[in-house]
């Protein structure tokens, strides 16, 4: 197979999993608290395609090669509700939520209340807090959390507030280490977490995704674009080889 062929392959194959990595951010464009994911590349080098029979070295050719994907971790924008169950984390920190009997980690603060009192994700997952789950009476109202993420209420007829728990927000020495698990959810992976002391809460707030619409919109036109290019590229190069070969063989003898 000849050199032009496999270069432009390798580059199709980088394009179509880019595509995949931009698909996956532009569906959630309105994922609370998303975080997008961006394509790494390198030039990968590696012999040319021959037959195991010539003297000496031969020259390394450069292959398109997809190393990895990195997420942006940075901050989404921030959108006022006026639910006071709503909670935007104004920093690094994550949400610690129970799931599946395990602890994980989400920056979406779209929160609600079970049925028996619990704060709960929009998934039904328990909202962590540095005692474990906050739970409310059935005469609470007038709940208030302090930028801190301390849940203090007004209990029935009471003048005075009663203390429900402190959110837990946790930090980690490397988010771009955290795992995706699906539904908005993240593991700690191989990143050690600690108690964050820095990150504040804003009630009534949502975290938007950070995802750049617009940007991703551009990105796949680029991607289609440069696809297209390629395909046609190595048309060109098979059409030529199919010609060479018929050329050949009218050679008379």
């Amino acid at each position: 197979m000849q050199n032009a062929l496999l270069i432009g392959l390798s580059r199709q194959m980088t394009l179509e999993r880019q595509m995949d990595v931009i698909a996956n951010n532009v569906a959630n464009a309105n994922t609370n608290g998303f975080k997008a994911d961006h394509s790494l590349f390198e030039e990968y080098l590696n012999s040319n395609a021959h037959e195991d029979n010539f003297v000496g070295s031969d020259r390394r050719v450069s292959y398109v090669q997809d190393r990895g994907t990195y997420r942006d971790v940075g901050q989404g924008p921030m959108e006022a509700t006026n639910n006071p169950l709503d909670m935007a984390i104004s920093g690094n920190a994550f949400f610690a939520v129970q799931a599946n009997g395990a602890e994980r980690y989400t920056r979406d603060g779209k929160f609600a209340l079970s049925s028996t009192g619990q704060l709960m994700t929009s998934d039904g997952n328990l909202v962590l807090g540095t005692g474990g789950p906050i739970v409310f009476q059935p005469t609470d109202h007038d709940i208030n959390v302090s930028p801190d993420g301390t849940v203090t209420v007004l209990e029935g007829t009471a003048k005075t507030d009663s203390i429900r728990g402190k959110i837990r927000m946790v930090t980690f020495d490397d988010p771009a280490k955290l795992t995706k698990l699906g539904a908005n959810l993240y593991g700690a992976g191989s990143a050690n977490q600690q108690t964050d002391a820095k990150s504040t809460l804003q009630q009534g707030y949502i975290e938007k995704s950070n995802v750049n619409s617009v940007g991703e919109m551009s990105r796949m036109v680029e991607v289609m674009r440069s696809y297209t290019a390629i395909a046609n590229l190595l048309q060109q190069q098979s059409d030529l080889h199919k010609s060479a070969i018929e050329k050949l063989a009218d050679v008379p003898a």
